[in-house]
């Protein structure tokens, strides 16, 4: 079986699926890969580093997906909603397509890779259970992210983070405020902790608290109860307006008094939940700074404006997205390390097991022999049952 890894084509996208490192696990497991000449460059990963370990190299592009039984991306059409579709044309019937292909976001781009025939695999599915851990790459991604997102706020804010008592005097720290303590916001606690701020998160988990007290952060306690706040993939579930309203009306305070407000509260296939109006923005002082890691689905803060920064009441408002990519080099090592186990998973003796009695398998996999196969898309997009299926039920 021949894994394949072309170039990313999303503008300013510096990751790679499959880093050098990775190929020996890869060609252990009965694989052969193939590169797009330069596909590592950005991320730190010369052409000969993959040939080095064994990959192969090729400049064209057309030439990689050709040869591959397998292709596997970072940013897959679906995700790559800008570029993306140039590659529809060169995938081919039974090739098995591995990536991010936000399979959420919209229909059309789910049924014109269905409709080539490709057996499409969306990473961003794998359950969050202990089994599947080695192959999360959505929680390395957010781990990547939360780091990411305090540097960016550390750099931008006009104060430093840390205390110091100088012969000019103490420098108090700067104020933190996490909203949102899942993979993202506990790495932003721990990263904004090492930088000396005083920080301090809310998730409407109750779950959370124990895990940001124990990265040293303090926890916020608002007089207001999520119903039934954590769905079974481990993400908050979509509230009605009256607690987000409610919820908005406590937070004012605590996001007043922050120097940074960092933001990642992600209900997947809807819209981001407001948490922060333009009159909460309008309370903080000057100079400050939010981080909306939400801004791909719309963003927690009303004047975020989504890919762009943007200053609004003299508050400094990031809106950029792809943060993961700002740190190609150990974004894609982790990537490849989640991809390659995923891989050596879901293919035995060369053949690619579809037990859909396996939930790794049954979550992740979207669309096989032209069918859009994947039972939560048919839900969420409002689709008949397939044949099959209704045929199981009749019997």
């Amino acid at each position: 079986m021949i894994v394949g890894v072309p170039r990313e084509i999303y503008p300013g996208e510096r990751r790679v699926a499959i880093v050098p490192a990775a190929v020996p696990i890869l060609t252990k497991g009965g694989f052969e890969v193939v590169v797009q000449a330069g596909a590592g460059n950005e991320a730190g990963y010369p052409d000969a580093s993959y040939t080095a370990k064994g990959a192969k190299v090729f400049a064209d592009r057309a030439e990689v997906f050709r040869l591959s039984d397998i292709v596997v991306q970072v940013l897959c059409y679906g995700s790559n909603d800008k570029t993306g579709e140039a590659d529809l044309a060169l995938l081919r019937r039974d090739q098995v397509l591995v990536g991010f292909l936000r399979p959420l976001g919209e229909l059309k781009t789910i049924q014109q890779i269905a409709e080539r025939g490709v057996t499409a695999l969306s990473v961003e599915l794998i359950p969050r259970t202990t089994r599947a851990q080695s192959m999360d790459a959505l929680s390395s991604m957010g781990t990547i992210c939360g780091y990411k997102a305090v540097l960016t706020a550390a750099d931008t804010l006009p104060r430093i983070f840390p205390m110091l008592t100088t012969a000019a005097g103490t420098i108090t720290p700067s104020r933190v405020f996490i909203i949102g303590a899942g993979v993202a916001g506990l790495q932003a606690i721990a990263t904004a902790r090492r930088l000396g701020a005083v920080t301090s998160a809310y998730d409407m988990r109750p779950a959370a608290k124990e895990q940001v007290q124990s990265l040293g952060g303090r926890f916020v306690e608002l007089p207001i109860e999520a119903k039934d706040a954590q769905d079974a993939r481990g993400y908050g579930r979509a509230q009605d307006e009256q607690f987000y309203a409610r919820q908005r009306e406590l937070l004012t305070r605590v996001v007043a008094e922050s120097d940074v407000v960092i933001t990642t509260a992600v209900i997947p296939g809807k819209k981001s939940p407001i948490l922060i109006t333009a009159d909460m923005v309008k309370g903080m002082a000057p100079g400050s700074v939010i981080v909306d890691l939400a801004s791909e689905r719309g963003g927690n803060c009303e004047l975020t404006k989504p890919g762009d920064t943007i200053v609004a009441h003299g508050v400094t408002i990031i809106g950029v997205y792809n943060f993961a990519s700002e740190v190609p080099y150990h974004a894609s090592q982790m990537y490849a390390r989640n991809v390659s186990a995923f891989l050596l998973y879901m293919f035995k003796d060369g053949k690619l097991r579809l037990d859909t009695s396996d939930e790794i398998i049954r979550d992740t996999l979207l669309t096989v022999g032209g069918e859009i196969v994947n039972q939560r898309l048919r839900e969420f997009y409002a689709l008949p049952a397939l044949a099959a299926a209704s045929q199981e039920k009749e019997s």
